[in-house]
């Protein structure tokens, strides 16, 4: 099985979600429910991919890239976002290894989400559901989605060395948004009903 039919099988399962509140699959613009606005964080050291869904919650489309390096502001500049496109949902790419375990930057994830639920709730978003959502191989699928549709992908990021000015930042970030919007699209496929 090759490393992108891992991923794509990873996508369409089930298994992915962690903490669904009380197993609902609802509010994601199906038949007879409400429009809702979810927003997809792909969280590293450096920098946070962001994504958006429509407001029918099926197609999500790469939104910006923030810079992770502080903390509360990068937690201020999400709520930002959340106001400033009504999003009722945020589901957070968890990174897990290929064994399922949690790893250090798990750990980070969790507690970087726990900050942003806690904060959110301070600010008067107390009707905002935060997702925690298997993130695995994410990065490699976008980076070869880049490859695939035209862009050049990892073969930027190989060629960074250390000391050298970072002349393709804005490569790396499109990469971090377009992780974002494949873990909210993986988020909202498993939750579409049946047709």
């Amino acid at each position: 099985m090759s490393s992108w039919e891992l991923v794509k099988g990873l996508r369409d399962s089930e298994p992915n979600c962690i903490g669904t509140q009380n197993g609902k699959k609802e509010g994601l613009g199906f038949k007879g429910e409400s429009e809702m606005r979810s927003l997809g964080l792909d969280v590293g050291d450096k920098r946070t991919g962001v994504a958006i869904s429509d407001p029918q919650g099926i197609l999500a489309t790469p939104l910006t890239v923030l810079d992770s390096k502080d903390e509360d502001a990068l937690i201020d500049m999400i709520l930002k976002l959340v106001e400033r496109y009504k999003a009722e949902r945020i589901v957070v790419g968890l990174p897990r290894r290929l064994n399922g375990e949690l790893g250090k930057q798990a750990h980070k994830v969790t507690t970087f989400t726990d900050r942003l639920l806690w904060q959110a709730k301070r600010s008067n978003f107390n009707q905002l559901d935060v997702q925690l959502w298997d993130e695995r191989l994410s990065t490699k699928a976008a980076e070869r989605l880049k490859i695939e549709t035209g862009g050049k992908g990892r073969r930027l990021r190989s060629r960074l060395k250390k000391g050298v000015q970072n002349y393709n930042f804005r490569a790396k970030a499109e990469i971090d948004a377009i992780a974002a919007a494949y873990i909210l699209q993986g988020f909202l496929n498993s939750h579409r009903p049946e047709q």
